[in-house]
């Protein structure tokens, strides 16, 4: 269960612009775009990108809700043709306080006005030559980002200057073009995993670039902030980063609404008529049926390998994202293990489709959902997860929180201030009091029937009614998720009386996209291992 808590505010504040290494020339034209925390709008902003004589003028206006509280009463940022900063002038309020800042640019320096409560300060710093120019939460300011990163590899590294503080690098960790497809057509992309290395710790990002080079989408899963534009944010739109050969999407009936997925089938085999049937359960994030991750479509891929080894394979988008109906503000992991009986409910009547071997696969916190649903739903023949938790969700939690901040190099008492913090805010989401010592913006950020349901989930309490055969897998590089997890899970199932068998795979030398670090496709331990155990089913 990949699922971390961290302040807004900090993690917004690290975030910023990318590099470049092109002569990009953007279409000229004006965007709006919409602002998303954890799936609930926050803000607005409407984007002006121009070409003038001198260069490019990029400007924006916008407000931004809580917990960030931001109202851009105007920002605009100018570069010459071949996009090395000249100016900017931003005037804002922040959390109701008016700032602006002016700032004009050398080849090499930074020089800044800073007005604020009244209060004129100068401040000067060292730069790189071209330079991307990104103030704190002003997306607006990712058009230059975009523009410059477009035609960057795997590995580039870009100067960002975060004005007024100083600047940074961000570092490309993937680049993989795909296709926005939706109701008003298909836009081709270019999609951008980003590491902001800020002077912390790192932050991951996703930025989505369409071929005029102008931004189209920002992601920080870290914090479920997405920055959509008005055109890619209809319900009905999803991401396509690969396609099989055998895909068909289809649509699911169920709890009023409508999922949408994906099936992928064997090749054509003579004589044979039914086939074992896989469904995959992904994460809340990313929320989308390929489950991308660092650039690499997981269950995309992993549905192509096991369509070629004789089984029929379904992903389908979360409830609330993509293409699928329903609504994710109330939604809790036992809504996601309903979606996923209906998923099971509507491969059974498939007419290709093996009744007696029917698995549900559930990967990261797909895994707690998985279990949930073959511990009620008896035409689920059998259950797999993939790197998921075999702890209560707190203590999960905790440890994950844990594990971060060892990585911050704070101070013993700030370390442990920080892990107080939030034992008392699951706490307060656990039982609904003692939120008066939580700050409200991670009041609200935290206090939602999906967060409670992650912290209560226990699998000590799910898995004994289980009585389907368990395959417990685990890539042990997974940074999030401890091989410990995986022992813990499988010492439940093995505990259970008059219930199927439980084996347990570890697979070394994978991480959590379980994929072959060099040439980014699934494993194939990972898929041999499935394989293997549906055979025997």
């Amino acid at each position: 269960m990949r699922i971390h808590c961290t302040a807004l505010a900090a993690v917004l504040a690290a975030c910023a612009g990318v590099a470049a290494a092109q002569q990009a020339q953007p279409a000229p034209g004006d965007s709006a775009f919409s602002i998303y925390l954890r799936s609930n709008p926050i803000g607005r902003e409407q984007v002006k990108v121009s070409r003038t004589d001198a260069g490019w003028v990029i400007v924006s206006t916008g407000n931004i809700g809580a917990p960030v509280d931001v109202a851009i009463n105007r920002f605009e940022m100018k570069y010459s043709g071949d996009w090395q900063p000249l100016e900017m002038k931003l005037d804002a309020r922040v959390q109701n306080a008016p700032i602006a800042v002016a700032t004009s640019f050398g080849m090499t320096s930074a020089i800044n006005e800073i007005t604020q409560n009244g209060r004129t300060v100068a401040k000067t710093d060292q730069t790189s030559a071209r330079t991307i120019v990104m103030p704190n939460n002003v997306f607006g300011a990712y058009e230059a980002l975009a523009a410059r990163i477009f035609g960057s590899a795997v590995n580039a590294e870009l100067p960002v200057y975060i004005a007024p503080q100083g600047e940074i690098k961000v570092l490309v960790r993937a680049v993989a073009d795909q296709m926005l497809t939706g109701p008003a057509g298909s836009i081709p992309t270019r999609r951008f995993d980003l590491s902001f290395q800020n002077p912390s710790t790192p932050v991951n990002a996703v930025m989505i670039v369409d071929n005029q080079l102008r931004l189209v989408r920002l992601e920080i899963p870290e914090i479920g902030l997405v920055v959509v534009r008005d055109d890619a944010a209809s319900v009905a739109t999803r991401t396509e980063l690969a396609r099989n050969p055998t895909d068909a999407d289809v649509m699911i009936p169920a709890n009023g609404f409508q999922l949408a997925g994906t099936t992928t089938t064997p090749p054509a085999v003579a004589g044979r008529l039914r086939f074992p049937a896989v469904i995959l359960v992904g994460g809340v994030l990313p929320p989308g049926r390929d489950e991308t991750i660092d650039g690499i479509p997981i269950f995309a891929q992993l549905a192509g390998r096991l369509a070629d080894g004789g089984h029929i394979v379904l992903r389908y988008d979360r409830r609330g994202s993509g293409q699928s109906g329903g609504r994710i503000d109330s939604a809790t992991l036992a809504d996601y293990a309903d979606d996923a009986v209906a998923a099971v409910r509507w491969m059974a009547k498939q007419n290709d489709v093996d009744r007696r071997r029917i698995v549900v696969v559930g990967y990261a916190d797909g895994g707690a959902v998985a279990l949930s649903a073959a511990a009620r739903e008896r035409q689920i023949d059998a259950v797999a997860t993939i790197d998921a938790s075999g702890s209560l969700g707190a203590d999960l939690l905790l440890l994950q929180q844990q594990h971060l901040l060892d990585d911050l190099k704070l101070s013993p008492s700030d370390r442990q201030a920080r892990i107080e913090l939030q034992k008392r805010i699951q706490a307060a989401v656990i039982s609904g009091k003692g939120w008066e010592s939580i700050p409200e913006p991670l009041r609200r950020q935290a206090d939602t029937p999906w967060f409670r349901s992650v912290l209560t989930y226990d699998p000590s309490t799910v898995v004994p009614r289980i009585r389907q055969p368990i395959l417990i897998l685990h890539a042990d590089s997974d940074p999030n998720v401890p091989p410990s997890e995986a022992e813990r899970l499988v010492e439940l199932a093995r505990a259970r009386k008059k219930a199927g068998p439980a084996e347990i795979v570890h697979v070394s030398g994978v991480n959590h996209t379980l994929a072959d670090q060099q040439t980014r496709a699934t494993s194939p331990k990972i898929v041999s291992a499935l394989v293997e155990w549906i055979r025997k089913l």
